[in-house]
């Protein structure tokens, strides 16, 4: 395993091992994301991916090891505390309330305390132009929008906590190819801002191109960690723990 040259870690994940019931689902994981870093999180379906992006999120908490924010520790913390810290989380299943509007679901990030009116609306006005479809439909129920708007509703939502790290998962799943490359530059968007974006993702070429530094994972294990530009698809790596 080649082990490239990180920059000052925000999230450091070290030795976690996590369990769903008696299922030993994480062995040992151990992971890092510089500040304003895109890292790539790489593995078959089933291998722990979300689970580790759970376990950050304080969603399923581990039996063993540390995860640290700047520093704290955080792993034990319920979700919504790891949320004020300053790490925001986009399920695979996305999660938007189906019955509120699109502004009642970015609003449950914004009415939080200390953040004043102007600054709602300048998160507002900075999500609306990113997406302009949401500022189009902000009075629309979340659950009438497709699949890809809602994909937008909920990094828009995330966005709405000014995280200082965004959890990724599958952002692009059954998304059409346009939407695919709007997410693909919406990652861009957040990384030249400074937002670090931990991303699981199935297409690999995507996650290579957008991401600095990756890791691959196989059975709850990190078996492979490299610089992103040193990989490409059809690697002999690349082939033998993802198939491509």
């Amino acid at each position: 395993m080649t082990t490239p040259d990180t920059p000052s870690s925000l999230v450091a994940v070290d030795g976690i091992h996590t369990y769903y019931g008696k299922s030993h689902i994480l062995h040992g994981v151990s992971l890092t994301v510089g500040r304003g870093e895109v890292v790539g999180l790489l593995g078959r379906n089933g291998v722990g991916k979300s689970t580790t992006l759970k376990t950050i999120m304080g969603l399923v908490q581990p039996r063993q090891g540390t995860i640290m924010l700047e520093g704290q520790a955080i792993a034990g913390l319920a979700a919504h505390k790891v949320a004020q810290r300053g790490i925001g989380y986009v399920p695979e299943d996305r999660r938007v309330f189906r019955l509120l509007t699109v502004m009642e679901n970015l609003r449950t990030g914004l009415d939080r305390p200390g953040v004043t009116e102007q600054r709602k609306q300048e998160l507002l006005d900075k999500v609306f132009a990113y997406f302009p479809v949401l500022g189009e439909r902000r009075n629309q129920a979340g659950g009438t929008l497709s699949g890809g708007e809602q994909q937008m509703l909920a990094i828009a939502r995330a966005m709405m906590l000014e995280p200082k790290i965004i959890l990724l998962d599958e952002p692009t799943e059954g998304l059409m190819p346009r939407m695919v490359s709007q997410i693909r530059q919406i990652i861009d968007v957040l990384h030249n801002e400074g937002v670090a974006i931990l991303l699981v993702e199935q297409n690999v070429p995507m996650t290579l191109e957008a991401s600095q530094r990756v890791y691959i994972m196989e059975k709850g294990v990190i078996r492979h960690h490299a610089a992103a530009s040193e990989l490409k698809v059809g690697d002999e790596v690349i082939r033998q723990y993802l198939g491509v």
